[in-house]
């Protein structure tokens, strides 16, 4: 149990909220203290979500009580939230994409001037939060949606701390973020604790935790387990925690795959509008290989340039042997090529939120299920139901809007709708960003389980243990460009650095970059 003492400046409960027959939280406690940041973990699923959108007020509860500076509260709205002093972050953005960043920060009180909005003040107060959390770059007259995500990230913080809240919550606020705004917002979260705001921090990279969090609580399966004074526990102590049964070694032995035979996928040469330069590789069947370097560096350009998402690619690419001129996706998922691509924003690239898990599960292999015009429902069912078991998709039932599923799920749900097209070749953008660690171990299985069945892996991600514990190579990106290629003994976190930050003498680099 939490002792309640004089100090918290946010005090939940026994919170609960169930929904139809699926119980999200059951008698939640939680408390926070003004000055402080609170980390609060746990797996997807746990009921981390629904119980920030209890406090931000999107939910309701069904049973429970807020204390917010020692007052019983309830929010009816997310205003009303707002107003008394709570201010979330979600996973998912919020922005309004056609409107303006300055709009957008001041949407809730823009300032006004004769009954109108001053839009002169509204850009100076924008550019004041930008300045504020580190996006001094970000222009507050561009659209918010033609931003990358990253710097769209950002604006939703700064949009965040303009309401000027006693509580921030933060809901993988740099799971989209560079190394270098990642460092910006963590110098921000420390100056806030400072002022004595409360931060209540999710995060699955523990890592985060490790630097920012003065307590954490974990929640398993929507119940409280138990709160500690960050530093106390060790992560795999906290990971056990988490997942409820004893932890083992997150990564599964790699398979010792020889190259041997025609390349699955041989790229010569891949050049796109300045942002990829002659880039070559060979990914081999039965081969994971990685693609590391520095955020931004084009390893995202490169899979979408392979998966035909983009227009003016020069170069040579062929598959199994095979030249070909891969011109849209409908071309590379095709049967002859084999394609899939697992998206970096399963929200907004790899989902329809509305539509059934069921729906989203076979949109891109109705092909392969449909003839003359109707699609063959009993081969469709038995290639879900397979899937569905091969990746233990956990929903309440197919037929429900896959937007309902945790994050973890609805990755699940991403990965499983290219399984369906039996892919030869798959390419994965940073697929684990922003889950559990229990999913992240699945997918690491999942990936080692589809390359001894003889798929050709191309894996890019952010984190540079899952680079070393799933790859058989590692091509790092430098400035649009393959700079190296670590694997065996190289391929460690220092080298990984290194060559990130292209350290590696010239006479050190891979030439060829193919093999």
């Amino acid at each position: 149990m939490i002792e309640r003492t004089p100090g918290p400046l946010l005090w939940v409960e026994g919170v609960s909220k169930q929904y139809g027959g699926v119980r999200a939280l059951e008698d939640v406690q939680f408390s926070c203290r003004a000055g402080s940041i609170h980390a609060l973990l746990g797996e997807n699923g746990a009921g981390k979500s629904t119980f920030i959108k209890i406090l931000s007020g999107v939910v309701q509860p069904d049973r429970g009580r807020i204390f917010l500076g020692g007052a019983p509260v309830s929010f009816a709205t997310p205003g009303a939230a707002a107003e008394a002093g709570i201010s979330c972050i979600f996973q998912e953005l919020s922005l309004l994409p056609d409107l303006s960043v300055a709009d957008n920060i001041g949407i809730t009180h823009p300032p006004r001037r004769f009954g109108l909005i001053d839009k002169k003040a509204q850009r100076r107060w924008a550019e004041e939060m930008l300045a504020r959390v580190g996006g001094e770059d970000i222009h507050p007259a561009a659209p918010a949606g033609t931003l990358p995500l990253s710097r769209q990230q950002m604006v939703e913080i700064a949009k965040a701390l303009a309401r000027q809240p006693r509580v921030l919550i933060l809901d993988e606020a740099t799971s989209a973020l560079t190394a270098a705004d990642v460092a910006k917002v963590f110098t921000l979260l420390k100056r806030l604790r400072a002022e004595n705001m409360a931060i209540i921090y999710i995060s699955h990279r523990m890592h985060e935790i490790a630097e920012l969090a003065d307590e954490c609580t974990v929640f398993r399966n929507g119940r409280y387990i138990e709160t500690f004074a960050a530093g106390t526990k060790s992560d795999d102590a906290i990971v056990e925690m988490m997942i409820g049964r004893e932890y083992s070694s997150a990564f599964p032995p790699l398979g010792g795959t020889r190259r041997e035979g025609k390349p699955a996928l041989a790229v010569r040469n891949l050049s796109w509008a300045g942002e990829l330069k002659d880039v070559s590789l060979e990914v081999h069947p039965g081969e994971v290989v990685g693609l590391g370097g520095l955020d931004g560096q084009g390893q995202r350009q490169f899979l979408l340039a392979l998966f035909g998402a983009l227009i003016g690619v020069e170069g040579e690419i062929e598959v199994a042997g095979m030249p070909v001129k891969i011109l849209s996706p409908r071309q590379a998922k095709s049967p002859e090529l084999g394609l899939a691509l697992i998206p970096e924003d399963r929200k907004n690239e790899g989902l329809m939120l509305p539509m059934t898990v069921r729906e989203n599960l076979s949109f891109a292999a109705l092909d392969a299920v449909s003839g003359f015009g109707w699609i063959d429902r009993k081969a469709e069912v038995e290639r879900i139901d397979a899937v569905v078991r091969q990746l233990a998709i956990k929903s309440d039932g197919l037929d429900g809007p896959v937007a309902a599923l945790s994050g973890g799920n609805q990755q699940k749900v991403v990965i499983g709708k290219w399984l369906m097209t039996k892919p030869r070749i798959v390419l994965l953008n940073d697929p684990t960003r922003g889950i559990d660690v229990g999913t992240k171990q699945e997918i690491y299985q999942l990936l080692r389980r589809l390359a001894e069945q003889g798929t050709a892996v191309l894996f890019y991600s952010t984190n540079y243990d899952e680079l070393i514990g799933c790859c058989d190579r590692v091509a790092i990106f430098y400035d649009g460009t393959i700079s190296q290629m670590l694997q065996g003994a190289e391929l460690t976190e220092h080298n990984l650095v290194g060559a990130a930050l292209n350290l590696t003498s010239a006479a050190q680099r891979h030439d060829s970059n193919i093999t």
